[in-house]
């Protein structure tokens, strides 16, 4: 298997769906609950970022009957990183080309992707510091301009407070995070409601 098929996924306009919006509630026990933020990506070929944690199994499969598709018709799933709450569903799409983090597989063939050294260029783009090997997807040609679904990148809108105590490597993710705020036009978070990137902003802006 060669990556063609992942790099075409990626190069023509998509719309997107975040079926459902992730959260991350600290608790009075010092815990804390969260869940990853879901997103379909409709074009050529039906791309699903994140799936959730393993509790979300029924509402992921009920959302793409909802929206005329079943676990089969999902092409490619992309996984941010390795977080059970981000790659919790992956078994539900065993035919479907999987990214997690730098890994890209089909079945239990895999591939070197280029990832890992940023070349493929094509949408799927590393964006590491959460954890060692996270990836976000770059669509261009929306309607909205050039969105950005990116994993814990960005944990919400709002989380200048809480990132870095998450990060594997905070100053590797905040030159990604710097890099996104000067590219993308929507991003769409790992725990949260997508928000617009206002150039010059202090701070940015929910997605209406």
């Amino acid at each position: 298997m060669n990556d063609e098929p992942f790099s075409a996924a990626m190069s023509s306009p998509y719309s997107a769906c975040v079926l459902k919006a992730g959260y991350s509630v600290a608790q009075p026990d010092g815990t804390f609950k969260a869940d990853g933020t879901i997103t379909l990506l409709t074009g050529p070929r039906n791309i699903l970022v994140d799936t959730g944690g393993p509790w979300d199994r029924d509402f992921l499969l009920g959302s793409l009957e909802e929206r005329g598709l079943s676990a089969g018709d999902i092409n490619v799933v992309v996984g941010t990183h390795g977080h059970s709450d981000h790659v919790g569903n992956l078994g539900l799409f065993p035919g479907a080309l999987l990214v997690v983090g730098f890994d890209v597989c089909r079945g239990d063939t895999y591939v070197d992707s280029g990832l890992a050294r940023g070349e493929l260029g094509q949408g799927i783009i590393p964006t590491p510091g959460h954890s060692g090997q996270d990836v976000s997807v770059k669509v261009r040609g929306t309607a909205s301009g050039e969105l950005l679904v990116a994993g814990d990148l960005f944990e919400n809108y709002q989380d200048e407070s809480s990132w870095r105590e998450l990060s594997l490597n905070p100053a590797l993710q905040q030159q990604h995070r710097q890099r996104a705020l000067q590219t993308a036009d929507i991003i769409i978070p790992g725990h949260g409601l997508p928000f617009r990137v206002t150039r010059g902003a202090q701070e940015p802006q929910e997605a209406s």
